[in-house]
């Protein structure tokens, strides 16, 4: 089990945090639970609501439609960011490739810090923005 303060430091290596003050950090540490999965297990399916995001500890996801692998993640990635911000079904199913430990911050947690603290919501958004502008960057 990690501490609020491992789990910070965890938070601080994650890309889609790397906007959010450390302070900031501390308060979605407190909300993050730690999960465990089997290879095999399913994190969620197209269509699912987008209930969490999902941050590797250990391990490794697969992201697919289907038999297509879309992505695969691993230690220190988040899978789901838009799951924070949308209320849209899952585009992809996630699958976890070998035992797994992650973190799992709940949607509606997120969304009740967001309320209290913008700034939360405006490192991750500044995070978003920057990959948004380097994908439309390689499409062009």
């Amino acid at each position: 089990m990690l501490t609020i303060i491992e789990k910070v430091i965890f938070l601080q290596n994650i890309d889609v945090f790397s906007e959010v003050q450390t302070e900031h950090l501390a308060l979605l540490a407190s909300v993050a639970e730690e999960v465990t999965y089997k290879a095999g297990e399913t994190l969620y399916e197209i269509n699912d609501p987008p209930d969490a995001l999902y941050l590797v500890l250990t391990g490794r996801v697969r992201l697919h439609r289907g038999e297509e692998t879309i992505a695969e993640s691993g230690p220190k990635e988040a899978l789901g960011v838009w799951a924070l911000f949308d209320d849209s079904p899952r585009v992809v199913s996630a699958t976890v490739l070998e035992d797994s430990e992650l973190l799992r911050i709940d949607h509606e947690d997120f969304v009740d810090l967001m309320a209290d603290h913008v700034q939360i919501a405006q490192g991750v958004l500044k995070t978003v923005v920057t990959r948004l502008r380097g994908l439309a960057g390689r499409v062009s």
